[in-house]
């Protein structure tokens, strides 16, 4: 029997699992929803013309056709989780953190605990944040204005369907809780389901959102011990470096052709949603939970090396794509200056695809073809 409950925001609080709660998940017992409902004034266009227009975008569908993974058949969820060397001293811990008095203080068993729940409250980021991309690109179906990107849209929404699912099984399947989405993400992805433009939509998914996912996904995927998850973000990695190629190669022409007035609201939203980015997705909600205040984690974070690559990931491709699109515009230009940015610009942008990567055989573990 299915249970609903319509709530006015989020859960705030950690969802945790044990055996049982997963072994109920799995059988015909009673299921709970929990839904919180938005509003939006979307205007949605049929397209009489069914001939290809772009051909670049034509050809990111038919390879997003081709690579078309299946969390199922082609992840090994056998795959054994890597244990700490017994060698390991009692002050490892994540950088920063392991210096200070509060995390010296912490019990052996404490430090594994911190770990397992910071992993789970970045990967339960991933989870909702690709929830927001799937319902995104839904929108983008109904309301982008050509044929060739109705067809993209379709098949990306698909690819964020697999996103959900593969993320909320590993989340299951290794940390067994889920943590609440970020404030601060939340409003981001409020803002560009409930803005009527598709052309904003567009920018705020697959410039800014897909820009923010693979920074986080390169940080991920380059750091974890764990085959599984770097499975995992490999495979969805592949898919969102097509998402954020199709934004880009289609935003070009659309946004130079606007009036000036138009495109700097698009710029100012831009540089806002990047604000948010660099200053207000870190999460410290579990070093409070072990202790610290908000104010010395974010501190801690900041200064990481860990955290210092992943705000480089994100605006070294994220600069020149807002570029490329037309939104570094001289009224905003000051603004991502004082962001510290700008250096980025002129590095290589996601409008000159890289076909010799996206055509490449789609991998995992230690070299597995799942699809060529």
């Amino acid at each position: 029997m299915l249970h609903v409950q319509i709530v006015q925001g989020p859960p705030t609080e950690v969802q945790t699992f044990d055996d049982d709660d997963l072994a109920r998940r799995l059988t015909d017992h009673d299921v709970d929803c929990i839904r919180e409902i938005f509003n939006t004034p979307l205007t949605g266009s049929y397209n009489w013309d069914y001939e290809t227009a772009n051909t670049k975008i034509r050809k990111l569908y038919e390879l997003g056709k081709r690579f078309n993974w299946n969390s199922e058949l082609d992840i090994d969820w056998d795959q054994p989780l890597p244990q700490r060397p017994a060698a390991a001293g009692e002050d490892d811990g994540p950088e920063g953190f392991k210096d200070h008095p509060k995390w010296k203080a912490l019990t052996p068993a404490q430090k594994a605990e911190f770990a397992h729940r910071s992993q789970a409250q970045t990967l339960s980021q991933f989870l909702h944040g690709e929830q927001g991309a799937l319902m995104v690109a839904s929108q983008l179906v109904s309301c982008a204005p050509t044929h060739d990107a109705k067809l993209y849209a379709a098949s990306q929404t698909f690819d964020e369907a697999r996103h959900v699912e593969v993320f909320h099984k590993y989340l299951m399947h290794r940390c067994r809780m889920i943590y609440p989405i970020n404030p601060s993400l939340k409003f981001l992805l409020d803002k560009v389901l409930t803005d009527q433009r598709w052309d904003l939509k567009f920018i705020g998914m697959q410039i800014l959102i897909e820009g923010l996912a693979l920074a986080a996904f390169q940080t991920i995927h380059e750091t974890t011990e764990d085959p599984l998850l770097r499975d995992v973000v490999g495979l969805v990695m592949r898919d969102e470096g097509r998402h954020v190629a199709f934004g880009v190669n289609y935003l070009e022409d659309w946004i130079r052709a606007l009036p000036q007035e138009e495109i700097e609201e698009r710029a100012q939203f831009a540089y806002e949603a990047c604000v948010v980015m660099r200053n207000r997705l870190v999460s410290t909600t579990v070093a409070e939970e072990f202790g610290f205040t908000p104010e010395v984690a974010m501190e801690i974070n900041n200064a990481s090396q860990g955290g210092q690559a992943f705000r480089k990931f994100l605006f070294e491709r994220m600069i020149p794509n807002l570029k490329r699109v037309g939104l570094l515009t001289d009224k905003v230009r000051p603004k991502f200056e004082e962001l510290g940015v700008l250096e980025f610009e002129n590095l290589k942008h996601d409008g000159a695809i890289d076909w010799a990567t996206l055509e490449r055989p789609l991998t995992v573990g230690d070299g597995k073809v799942i699809a060529a």
